[in-house]
């Protein structure tokens, strides 16, 4: 069975790049570390400084696997690949309004792997992102949401 593409902006590629390695070498030695000075401590049927270490160790390794696979299976997404600036495409900025509200949104549209909302970068698996991909400035989309549909208008699409 095939394993499903990433796609990475170039920055959301050197990102998890980075944090791969920081896992691999400083976190590993520090959890590794706490393990060790919690086995000084004795019987550790009730040591809850080496659980804790343990269960940090779990996570770290799970967190390396899944970097791995996803880095394995990226494929980074470049200026090069669009010559088209005018239409929505991975890695471009879009100005939205919303017009229930008339508010105006902005985001970085990027894969899945780099969707983080919190800093206005939405997965083009999104519900907003699905309706605006391949879309130029001017158009209205409509995004179909558990309470109904949403609309937008497409006000302007960039690359920083």
């Amino acid at each position: 069975m095939a394993e499903k593409e990433v796609l990475l902006t170039p920055e959301g590629l050197v990102k998890l790049e980075k944090e791969l390695e920081t896992l691999k070498t400083a976190k590993r030695r520090e959890v590794a570390e706490r393990i060790k000075e919690a086995l000084e401590f004795g019987d550790i049927s009730e040591n809850s400084e080496y659980d804790d270490a343990k269960n940090e160790q779990a996570f770290i390794e799970g967190r390396i696997l899944t970097l791995d696979k996803l880095l394995r299976n990226a494929r980074v997404v470049t200026d090069d690949d669009d010559n088209d600036v005018d239409i929505v495409s991975l890695g471009k900025h879009i100005t939205l309004r919303d017009l229930e509200t008339d508010e105006i949104l902005e985001y970085q549209l990027v894969g899945s792997a780099e969707a983080n909302p919190a800093l206005a970068k939405i997965s083009n698996e999104s519900p907003v992102g699905q309706g605006i991909m391949g879309k130029k400035a001017g158009v209205i989309i409509d995004v179909e949401v558990p309470d109904g549909v949403l609309q937008y208008e497409l006000l302007k699409v960039y690359r920083k």
